[in-house]
């Protein structure tokens, strides 16, 4: 049993210790960046949301509201940032960010 090949003890514990230290230094900088990535998510959804106004107003002539952009099929769903706001249509067409999206 003596020329078994492996990992000792001591061999595991070191590897688990630098997965460890490896851990501890990414995760803080993840968390960190959570509000800009959520920022950045919705300035997508705003510009493509805004995409969709135009094109339902080169087809329709007028402003649509977001209820008119689902039921027309412009959208599949009422859009939400990943931050839980909705988005609101302004009366000359412009998207922009809203308040939570149970009041959007």
């Amino acid at each position: 049993m003596k020329n078994q090949k492996g990992f000792t003890l001591i061999e595991m514990l070191i590897v688990l210790l630098v997965i460890s230290v490896l851990l501890l230094i990414t995760i803080p900088n993840v968390t960190k960046h959570n509000a800009s990535i959520q920022e950045k998510g919705c300035d997508g959804l705003i510009n493509m949301v805004q995409a969709q106004v135009t094109a339902y107003q080169i087809d329709n002539k007028k402003v649509p509201s977001v209820e008119e952009l689902v039921s027309e099929k412009y959208l599949r769903a009422t859009p939400v940032c990943p931050n839980g706001n909705g988005v609101v249509i302004s009366t000359d067409g412009e998207v922009t960010e809203g308040g939570p999206a149970s009041e959007a």
